[in-house]
């Protein structure tokens, strides 16, 4: 096995800035008046309302169901009345379905959450069928629907499988916190992951910069025999991607237009497995998630335990509120977030960080006419030509912009962050990936 040089080709290094949050302990939020819990909060097909308004819900109640396998349900966060069904600001769809929940202040728990005896047992769709339920999704960011990930087609078998403790977008340490104080959880969601996919090889890929969680995981893969390794990875983003992950560690190359069980990987991040434990091991569905608030706009950033449905302007306000001089607030890490327009926005499945940036954190600038210069070539970690693209898309040139693989770009940002004439290079190429998606669907039907 490969483990000289556990880095990728490409890649960047913007300054880290996790200094201001990474020593501060998970503190839970107090709780909200109200949630506003989205219908579309992972990859998929919107889940379907099964309350109506007037109903009286419990914490961890299903509110919605999913609808189809590529789907998962939400459930209430807290326990109060559903005051509405209606449209409501998203952090990452703009404007999405939402049920709103307001609390009656008394967080009455359903009573089919509580521990299962010898959840180690159960057999391995049983276990799927818990996680399914339970309505995880990729709690990393991408949002992809856990059960899903974990059933790949038998002609594709899983032999390795990698924990992801990289957490290498600048500012977040939310992973950092997870892993400091529950790892027993996570390395029993890594256990109960393992048994579902029949795979032998498992390793905990945690990036340099965060040496006590690589001895704190070092000192428990020790003592418990698991056939786990602990991998301590060079410091670069996007070292977190699953793409760059699997190549780093195992030498493995996922193919264009490919995923990682086309190479016999599968990635999940600290925040799902420790999810996956709570779903197997205690029928706790995911009502609430760990998230950084952080960023020199935020008098006191913290790394908070949230329940899902809360506003931004909640968890800000419990930091202490914004500085005068914010000038942005984003919806995780300053390289692959996404700008917010409003604080009424709620914390999602896949809120992993709140930041509010100063304009000395942030470049606010007129894009420039491209200098042919090719440093976004050099740095990009899947081998694309950003600028090219981006010119493509610009054009409108999109058959071409296909063919020089636009869909595979994942979106890191690494090209907008060096290039010297301010190219919006992610902006144009997300909107390439969207018209090159209609244009294939449209093809198909």
């Amino acid at each position: 096995m490969r483990l000289k040089r556990l880095t990728f080709k490409g890649g960047v290094h913007p300054p880290e800035r996790k200094e201001l949050s990474e020593e501060q302990a998970i503190e839970a939020l107090p709780l909200p008046s109200y949630v506003v819990i989205p219908l579309q909060q992972h990859l998929g097909a919107p889940a379907e309302p099964i309350v109506a308004v007037g109903d009286m819900v419990r914490t961890g109640d299903k509110i919605c169901e999913a609808k189809g396998f590529v789907s998962v349900p939400s459930h209430a966060s807290i326990s109060g009345k559903v005051k509405a069904i209606e449209k409501r600001p998203h952090p990452v769809a703009g404007e999405a379905l939402a049920i709103v929940i307001e609390s009656d202040g008394k967080d009455e728990m359903s009573p089919n959450i509580g521990p299962v005896a010898n959840y180690l047992a159960l057999d391995v769709e049983e276990m799927k069928k818990k996680i399914q339920q339970a309505g995880l999704a990729g709690m990393g960011g991408a949002a992809f629907p856990t059960h899903v990930k974990l059933s790949p087609p038998a002609n594709k078998p899983i032999d390795t499988f990698i924990l992801n403790g990289a957490e290498c977008e600048p500012y977040l340490t939310a992973d950092h916190r997870l892993m400091l104080e529950h790892p027993n959880e996570i390395l029993e969601g890594v256990r109960i992951i393992m048994k579902i996919l029949g795979c032998k090889n498992g390793y905990i890929a945690i990036e340099k910069n965060k040496p006590d969680a690589i001895a704190v995981f070092q000192k428990l893969v020790n003592e418990a025999g698991d056939n786990l390794r602990v991998v301590a990875l060079n410091v670069k983003y996007p070292q977190g991607a699953e793409k760059q992950l699997i190549k780093a560690i195992t030498n493995r190359k996922v193919p264009a237009g490919g995923l990682p069980m086309d190479v016999g990987c599968l990635v999940h991040n600290v925040g799902t497995a420790k999810a996956v434990y709570e779903a197997v091991a205690l029928n706790k569905p995911l009502y609430e998630r760990v998230v950084t608030v952080s960023g020199r706009g935020i008098r006191q950033p913290k790394n908070l335990r949230v329940r899902i449905g809360t506003p931004f302007q909640n968890l800000i306000d419990f930091c202490g509120g914004l500085s005068d001089d914010t000038v942005k607030i984003i919806n995780g890490g300053p390289m692959m977030g996404i700008a917010q327009y409003t604080l009424e926005v709620p914390v999602t499945k896949g809120t992993s960080g709140i930041l509010a940036l100063t304009s000395s954190e942030t470049r606010i600038a007129e894009p420039q006419p491209c200098i042919r210069c090719g440093r976004c070539v050099e740095v990009c970690p899947m081998n694309l030509l950003p600028n090219t693209l981006a010119r493509l898309v610009e054009y409108k040139r999109f058959d071409e912009a296909r063919e020089l693989g636009v869909l595979d770009c994942i979106e890191c940002g690494s090209c907008a962050f060096v290039c010297p004439s301010k190219i919006r290079h992610v902006h144009h190429i997300k909107f390439g990936k969207l018209e090159v998606t209609k244009m294939m669907k449209a093809k198909a039907a």
